[in-house]
């Protein structure tokens, strides 16, 4: 059994965030899993249903991002599953747009929803990075997360959002390390992380 949280802050003035990411590809995974209409439950939306002869649970926490551990920690205790299943998809500033990454554990390098998550369940639950890339500077920085796609990146944000769901769904299906491998491969032309240089220090952000 495989627990899916989509992360991202509720309510209508964020729904088109960077930062809200998680929270589409939730609702994209919710539609190929035909689960219907997410109910209220745990301080989340939460949707139940079956993939590839795995139970799977979506949950789409509707606390702020910076609280979004509580209502993992809810559901992931109610259902019994461990962190090991459980799948994080996030928006990720060190990876360019529309690069995903996959990752096993790891700190919360300034993102408030990974921190809460880490403080809660642990930090060894799964990461699917959906990449948001960099504004540039570390002032930059809250304003790009809880700032919408520019007109440009719009039109691919469909492609990432499939790209983010066709991972999870991998890691159910074929195990993570077979989609670590697949979409951590730097050789992808489809996905290059964002160049260093450009980047500043991270700081924490909602």
């Amino acid at each position: 059994m495989f627990l899916i949280a989509g992360l991202g802050n509720p309510g209508p003035d964020y729904a088109d965030h960077r930062h809200n990411i998680g929270f589409v590809v939730a609702d994209r995974l919710s539609e190929r899993w035909r689960l219907g209409v997410l109910k209220a439950k745990f301080a989340a939306l939460v949707g139940q249903g079956e993939y590839a002869g795995e139970k799977v649970v979506v949950v789409k926490p509707q606390q702020y991002m910076n609280v979004s551990g509580p209502p993992v920690q809810d559901a992931s205790t109610f259902f019994k599953i461990p962190p090991s299943h459980v799948i994080v998809v996030h928006d990720e500033i060190d990876l360019e747009f529309g690069r995903i990454k996959v990752k096993v554990g790891g700190g919360h390098g300034g993102h408030n929803g990974l921190r809460s998550l880490s403080g809660t369940i642990g930090p060894a639950f799964i990461r699917v990075r959906c990449g948001v890339g960099h504004p540039g500077s570390k002032e930059r920085v809250v304003g790009h997360v809880l700032g919408s796609f520019s007109k440009a990146e719009q039109k691919e944000v469909p492609l990432l959002v499939e790209l983010a769901a066709d991972a999870v769904e991998m890691i159910i299906r074929d195990g993570v390390s077979k989609a670590m491998n697949k979409y951590n491969t730097v050789e992808d032309a489809a996905q290059k992380e964002a160049p260093k240089q450009q980047k500043e220090p991270r700081e924490p952000r909602s």
